[in-house]
């Protein structure tokens, strides 16, 4: 890489390569985790786990801006400078420089997918884990922290909750922490009682 790159950085990425990889796109996977957890050292004072997360209700809730960022055919100059002009004041630097930089390389993955897998290496990195949390109405802030409290307890770990209000869920909540997902909202009681009744 020569003067393009910085005397730290280029140490970095002679002892990634240094290393054994069973194929190139790991290696590479290795270096994006990498580049996150350097951006969540930098900014550890925000919440990037968050911020992440608005970013990914941002692009679900916009087609059009999911169909932008996720172009084959769309310059990455051009995605990483919409997402800069989206994110300016609404998220810190650590995120919109982690975010422009997904976009301009995803590797055939789609956005949420990226930016989905950047917030859980952010919360690894600071030894905790995300939590999403569906519910009829907002958690007050006693309920939030008896629950993020009783999933600390479960998992081992200090738990983020990433709260979204959906009335359809009528009341309760469903917490998915990765694969898992306990649902205890009432529209899933609902619908569990009206199969039984039918069967």
């Amino acid at each position: 890489f020569g003067a393009q790159i910085t005397a730290a950085a280029s140490q970095v990425v002679t002892s990634v390569v240094a290393q054994r990889w069973s194929s190139a796109s790991e290696m590479v996977d290795g270096l994006e985790d990498l580049a996150i957890r350097a951006a969540a050292t930098a900014e550890a004072g925000a919440d990037l786990e968050g911020e992440l997360f608005e970013v990914n209700r941002l692009v679900a809730s916009n087609p059009e801006l999911e169909l932008a960022l996720g172009s084959r055919l769309g310059n990455p100059a051009e995605k990483a400078r919409l997402i800069e002009s989206l994110l300016t004041s609404r998220a810190s630097a650590a995120t919109t420089l982690i975010v422009s930089s997904l976009v301009r390389q995803p590797r055939e993955r789609r956005v949420r997918q990226l930016l989905s897998r950047a917030s859980r290496i952010v919360a690894d990195h600071r030894g905790s884990v995300v939590a999403t949390v569906t519910s009829a109405a907002p958690l007050s802030a006693a309920q939030a922290d008896r629950l993020s409290a009783a999933l600390s307890a479960r998992y081992g770990a200090a738990v983020s909750l990433n709260t979204v209000v959906d009335p359809s869920t009528v009341g309760g909540v469903r917490v998915q922490i990765a694969d898992d997902v306990i649902d205890g909202s009432i529209s899933t009681r609902l619908a569990d009682l009206r199969h039984r009744l039918a069967g």
